[in-house]
């Protein structure tokens, strides 16, 4: 496994972070046991949650999935210690007011929560995970400091912001002598790459970590047209994904027989990919077995040379930072 810092501070993070956003609607709680297990085998220290995953079928707030991992925490053996946990507030816990969003009661109610369903002391890594555009930045502040301050989080990151929201986190949270913010957590790939615009400079220039989620788009990066012809194809198969694969089908293609020449899995190209990025910390995954872990792990091994990184771009168009990507 390799490591690498979490943007600008000193904590030590594994080059993949395991994503558990299927534990529970789609991976039953022993499965999501034995994975997280093996992520540890394998040398994994970052995972990555939410306190609104977990939801049940009609879509309702139930926080399972961080409970699932406090129950796995709780079978000692060094599994907390040994784990840099992150996980986010934001979402609505229910219909009634002050139950979701970063207002500071939102905030302090969201925390204790997810340690209660943690089973833990303490969260390494506390993200939003949206901009709040109702609740200035003075009062996130202080509600994070105190936390701090109380030892329940250590790192406060964001998810979902843009370039100018990370902007003006930093600049407040200069003003009271405060870290601020240590990562972003944005939708980034092949496919996806509008955070080359504004979101990755910022990035680099307040010292942020990037954590990608969605690196293989929903299976659309992982061999989807292949798994198609031998009748495996998932999820990937289902509604915005199966939308999306419609109007990139030649662009698809085209990625599927390139990863073809060089001899290796489109789902390790999209991840070496982005390991190879300005910012990257770690992308985020979501195997469903050891098997898929293993494969993903083999994205590491991978690097690639400026002449596969340019055949990329030419399949995958990025962005030239703002404005020279638009203007002169």
């Amino acid at each position: 496994m390799e490591y690498t810092h979490l943007g600008r501070t000193g904590l030590t993070v594994s080059r993949l972070c395991l994503g558990t956003m299927n534990f529970g609607p789609h991976t039953e709680e022993a499965d999501a046991h034995r994975l997280m297990d093996t992520a540890h085998e394998r040398g994994l220290n970052f995972f990555d949650t939410a306190n609104s995953y977990g939801r049940d079928s009609d879509g309702n707030f139930q926080g399972r999935t961080e409970e699932i991992i406090g129950r796995w925490f709780a079978q000692g053996g060094g599994r907390r210690e040994r784990t840099v946990l992150a996980t986010k507030a934001y979402a609505n816990a229910s219909d009634w007011p002050n139950d979701g969003k970063l207002s500071a009661l939102a905030i302090r109610r969201a925390v204790e929560a997810s340690l209660r369903r943690l089973q833990t002391d303490h969260i390494d890594l506390y993200q939003m995970h949206h901009i709040d555009r109702a609740t200035p930045w003075e009062e996130i502040w202080q509600a994070m400091e105190v936390l701090v301050a109380q030892g329940k989080i250590i790192y406060v990151g964001s998810s979902n912001f843009a370039g100018w929201h990370i902007a003006q986190a930093q600049d407040a949270a200069r003003s009271r002598h405060f870290l601020g913010l240590v990562s972003e957590q944005s939708l980034y790939n092949l496919l996806d790459r509008t955070v080359e615009l504004e979101v990755i400079p910022a990035l680099q220039h307040y010292g942020l970590g990037l954590i990608p989620w969605s690196p293989l788009r929903g299976g659309l990066l992982g061999g989807v047209l292949r798994k198609e012809r031998e009748g495996t194809r998932g999820r990937s198969g289902q509604g915005h994904t199966a939308a999306l694969l419609a109007k990139h089908r030649d662009r698809i293609q085209a990625y599927e027989d390139f990863a073809d020449e060089l001899g290796t899995d489109p789902a390790d190209l999209a991840l070496a990919w982005l390991l190879s990025r300005p910012a990257v910390t770690a992308p985020i995954i979501g195997p469903r077995t050891a098997a898929h872990l293993d494969t993903a792990i083999a994205a590491l091994d991978l690097r690639l040379d400026q002449k596969t990184l340019d055949r990329l771009d030419e399949l995958f168009p990025g962005h030239q930072p703002a404005p020279e990507d638009y203007a002169w």
